[in-house]
């Protein structure tokens, strides 16, 4: 077998494709334009470099969609997860990560693959021939998002996507903000503290809601018009939704009791996790921002505790692209138009690290069991990754197509289940135990890995 697969991009995605394609006796190219080629939100060279947030969100496989795709990677020898795994941070129910060793060790594993290589080079044109994945992420460059535009006939669809900031541990005032994770969630000590709280009365916070919406924001330049991703909304788009809207939301004060007043409910309560293995950096939780570097860091400077708050990152605002899905790709996540080129990750429509490394390990697979003469079916639908996969792939109204986290919506109902949140508990562990047993059966109709 000589055919070799092509990865363009080297994210979470390429990264996810590259080593599952490998691990199956293909070889494998990955086209990394970094750090040749720059973009304004990566800091390195590295692949699977960690931009929004250092979270993979919640690691509960019974009861959270998310959750179930993490198990579902780890039986599927996921490269993202296992590494993911070996650098975890402590924070309560979720899964974070000390984000540069992360992606680090993820280039290391990848580069030593002796199945893999790795090109330092941008490819701006659609490949005529060959067996290609195009995982360029949402920040696909200039040159190749054109060629792509041009090729499917209509503008990629585009929303604008934000980032959290990132604080210098030792300039929080711990007299006022403390640990803990809501509800004292966790196993361990570390995860039942793994959250830094600082609350808020009722008078601070509608001070600083008055401040975030009066606060200058970021422009968008002329003609550059998109929507927001739901699941990722700047807190000034949230506040300008209703003044409580935040306190319902990333700064609810439920599940915490602070220890400096033990008697004193919080109004709201903002929290930041652990950003580094060291405990020297804390980002704020769904705190992602669209205002300017100057008033970012004095809107800030006025929740209690962050009075000194030094900022080893600022938050800031890009725009992501990604396609539409439903109308352009098959299950088998080819391009209709170009069927020798498979897309992956975010740009095909679906939102996270999580659930961008799913879309490659699935667009791996299927591409190498397609060069290798054994194609094999998508994966099924009640299985998590076979759900996002068939939502983005047709499931979808393709007029209104956003982006999508793994969520049971997409869920195929289970017979004889209740509805509504009584049910919830029984009815998602109904999802996750016919998911996995789907996702097994599945795995093992994979070609035998080298």
């Amino acid at each position: 077998m000589t055919q070799v697969l092509n990865i363009i991009g080297g994210g979470m995605a390429g990264s996810e494709a590259a080593w599952q394609a490998a691990n199956m006796g293909v070889q494998v190219v990955i086209h990394e334009m970094r750090p040749k080629v720059a973009t304004f939100a990566h800091r390195t060279g590295d692949l699977a470099e960690m931009v929004c947030s250092n979270s993979f969100r919640s690691d509960d496989d019974e009861q959270n969609a998310v959750g179930l795709l993490h198990w579902e990677m780890r039986a599927a020898n996921g490269l993202i997860m296992q590494t993911a795994d070996k650098h975890r941070l402590p924070a309560g129910g979720a899964l974070a990560v000390d984000r540069d060793p992360f992606a680090a060790s993820v280039t290391e594993a990848l580069r030593a693959h002796p199945n893999i290589t790795v090109q330092d080079a941008e490819i701006t044109e659609i490949p005529k021939d060959g067996h290609w994945i195009i995982a360029t992420g949402p920040l696909t460059s200039a040159g190749l998002g054109e060629a792509i535009a041009a090729e499917t006939g209509a503008d990629a669809l585009a929303f604008f996507d934000a980032i959290a900031p990132i604080i210098h541990h030792d300039s929080i005032d711990m007299s006022r903000a403390w640990m803990q994770s809501r509800y004292d969630k966790g196993e361990t000590e570390d995860e039942r503290t793994a959250y830094l709280n600082c609350p808020m009365d009722r008078d601070t916070y509608d001070a600083f809601i008055d401040a975030l919406l009066a606060a200058d924001k970021t422009e968008f330049h002329e003609g550059e018009t998109a929507g927001y991703f739901d699941g990722c909304l700047p807190i000034e788009v949230m506040a300008e939704r209703g003044r409580e809207t935040l306190r319902h939301g990333p700064m609810k004060p439920v599940g915490l009791t602070n220890p400096h007043q033990p008697d004193v409910k919080p109004w709201a309560v903002v929290q930041l996790r652990r950003d580094n293995a060291l405990g020297t950096l804390y980002n704020i939780v769904g705190f992602q921002t669209k205002m300017k570097y100057g008033a970012q860091a004095e809107v800030l400077r006025m929740i209690p505790g962050l009075e000194n708050a030094r900022f080893a990152r600022l938050g800031g605002i890009h725009r992501n692209t990604f396609l539409n899905s439903p109308t352009l790709l098959d299950d088998q996540m080819r391009w209709r138009k170009h069927p020798h080129i498979r897309f992956a990750g975010q740009i095909t429509g679906v939102e996270g690290y999580v659930e961008s490394a799913a879309m490659g390990l699935l667009a791996g697979r299927l591409a190498a069991s397609e060069i290798l003469g054994q194609p094999m079916a998508s994966p099924p639908q009640d299985s998590a990754m076979g759900a996002l996969i068939h939502h983005i792939t047709g499931g979808a109204e393709a007029k209104t197509f956003q982006p999508m986290n793994v969520n049971f919506g997409l869920f195929r109902p289970v017979e004889g289940l209740k509805g509504g949140r009584r049910g919830r508990t029984d009815r998602y562990k109904a999802y996750t135990d016919r998911a996995k047993a789907a996702w097994q059966d599945w795995l093992v109709a994979t070609p035998a890995q080298a």
